[in-house]
């Protein structure tokens, strides 16, 4: 029986690569982002029963929309996220804006986002958060955003175990073919990041939509609230 999978960030990078793992295997998927153009031109692309639905995350008047277009849902993805801040850091009144603008493009978006469909969670069903190699080997007020989504995992993970609900987190590390790094990648930092792999190479959004493929399959149903790094080795996991 197909799956009802909701995808944040789903238009474009490791959002879309996880879209298409799903929609591939016949769930029908629905992914949501701010970008329209990004979202229909996936959906036009992308095999199978693919939905876009344009919504700003951090507005809850569109999380209350897109639920709506819900009647149930097995799985929610919260990739939805990345660097939101830029500019100098030269007043108090700059470090707040950056911290507010991470924290709501990387912990409200999925927040919001989870707890609107957390009713419409069918029992088994799965939520993974889309963390990043930041939030274990530091990386400033992104790399924090990100580690709160860790915090907040473990005490949904608690909470919504008794309905067989699982709750993961799942962290790339460095990682093409996506829009993260924008212009800011040098073939200097390509290789020094490749160079801290054990692999010797970068991660490819398809390795990422396979963690998460697991996460929402039935063969993980016994794991929950766990932080599952993919990043080649470049940083150990943690006990």
């Amino acid at each position: 029986m197909s799956r009802i999978v909701v995808v944040s960030g789903g238009g474009t990078g490791i959002g879309r690569a996880i879209a298409a793992t799903f929609a591939g295997a016949g769930d029908r998927v629905t992914i949501v982002g701010r970008r329209a153009d990004a979202l229909e031109r996936a959906a036009k692309e992308l095999p199978g029963d693919v939905t876009p639905v344009p919504a700003d995350l951090t507005v809850p008047a569109d999380v209350e929309r897109l639920a709506g277009t819900l009647e149930h849902v097995d799985v929610v993805v919260n990739n939805a996220g990345g660097v939101a801040s830029d500019g100098p850091l030269s007043t108090l009144d700059d470090h707040v804006r950056e911290w507010r603008q991470e924290l709501d493009a990387n912990v409200l978006t999925a927040v919001l986002l989870t707890t609107a469909l957390e009713p419409k969670l069918r029992p088994d069903g799965r939520v993974i958060l889309m963390s990043s190699i930041a939030a274990v080997r530091g990386g400033g007020s992104y790399g924090a955003a990100k580690a709160a989504l860790h915090g907040w995992a473990y005490a949904l993970a608690a909470r919504l175990g008794g309905r067989g609900i699982t709750v993961n987190v799942v962290a790339p590390g460095y990682t093409t073919g996506t829009e993260f790094f924008g212009d800011s990648m040098s073939p200097e930092r390509h290789e020094r990041l490749v160079g801290q792999t054990l692999v010797g190479r970068p991660g490819e959004p398809d390795d990422v939509a396979a963690a998460v493929s697991y996460l929402a399959s039935p063969a993980a149903g016994y794991v929950t609230g766990q932080i599952l790094q993919v990043n080649g080795g470049a940083v150990f996991g943690r006990g």
